[in-house]
């Protein structure tokens, strides 16, 4: 990892690094950001690894412009509205997401919407026109410590889990950007930030419904519900034998292919060298295509409980939840 101030050579380096797949730190108006290419699902499972998140919880996806966002989402008339008010700048809207966006599930945690973000940063600005490609960026820090503000800040925590940082010193507001579900009518508070929510009804004459008011509203945030990430086929869990007829299996780990020749149904291995990132890349899409052949049950082999095997036996589970 090296931490390099954002010359435009280097700026130039930190997208070609990004299109490859690796991690690269750079600063927004906010806080400073770990990017990923947001259509590399190995990438994007990198992410939660390099942050020991713990769960996989819908990332920020961050647009060089308005035209990208439209191209990713349905954006209705009131988030356009407040689009062209606050961005570029430090409001992220949550939308339906496009069916053929090329975002890598795990950027919407299996969830139908993507939250979308102009950063109003030159450097973060110049990395996405570079890199051409969406850059899904939470904050650039190891899950549950304090939220990066300088580049050294994403060195102490990182590492070399991250291939590059750039250097912009340090960044404007220090507080994360204000979240809006503007995926409806509605317009759901989900998170304050740098930008009041006061200010934006004000500025738009929207009313902002507060998450607390929220509650008995559809979850667009990741995991708040004991079922959720459900296909409509039964979902069984750390399955090792008594497989049944025309049941999928959805395996872990290079000896399962074996185990399972003498069942019929369809079968997709998550990661046949076991590699958790792997399998975290191709979660939510092996789940999607199995449900899509319209099988009565998915069998799912066991997956280890550790590094970002928590993540997805926590959403396996859900999946497997009564409903």
């Amino acid at each position: 990892m090296s931490v390099i101030a954002a010359t435009p050579d280097a700026i130039s380096e930190a997208a070609a690094l990004l299109r490859s797949g690796a991690l690269v730190a750079f600063p927004t108006e906010t806080v400073y950001g770990l990017g990923a290419d947001a259509t590399n699902g190995a990438a994007v499972a990198s992410i939660f690894e390099a942050k020991g998140r713990p769960h996989f919880n819908p990332l920020i996806v961050h647009v060089a412009d308005i035209s990208v966002a439209h191209r990713l989402a349905y954006i209705p008339d009131g988030a356009q509205r407040i689009a062209e008010a606050f961005w570029p700048g430090p409001v992220t809207l949550v939308l339906k997401r496009r069916p053929d966006s090329g975002l890598s599930d795990l950027v919407s945690a299996g969830l139908d919407t993507v939250a979308l973000r102009m950063p109003d940063h030159p450097i973060a600005r110049s990395l996405l026109v570079a890199a051409g490609r969406p850059l899904a960026a939470p904050s650039a820090n190891r899950s549950g410590h304090v939220s990066p503000t300088q580049a050294q800040h994403v060195a102490d925590d990182l590492g070399d889990k991250v291939a590059m940082v750039l250097d912009g010193g340090a960044t404007a507001h220090g507080i994360e950007s204000t979240i809006i579900d503007a995926s409806s009518e509605r317009h759901v508070m989900l998170r304050s930030g740098s930008v009041p929510g006061l200010v934006i009804e004000q500025a738009l004459g929207l009313k902002l419904v507060r998450s607390l008011q929220a509650e008995s509203l559809k979850p667009r945030a990741s995991g708040q519900l004991a079922s959720h990430y459900a296909p409509r086929a039964r979902v069984r869990l750390n399955v090792t034998h008594g497989f049944t007829e025309g049941e999928a299996v959805l395996a872990f780990g290079p000896f399962e292919a074996a185990r399972h020749r003498a069942v019929s149904g369809p079968f997709i291995n998550l990661s046949e060298r076991a590699d958790l990132i792997e399998a975290a890349a191709n979660l939510f899409a092996a789940l999607r295509k199995l449900d899509a052949l319209g099988v009565p049950s998915i069998a799912v082999t066991p997956i280890p409980e550790q590094g970002l095997g928590e993540a997805i036996n926590d959403r396996l589970t859900r999946a497997a939840a009564p409903r």
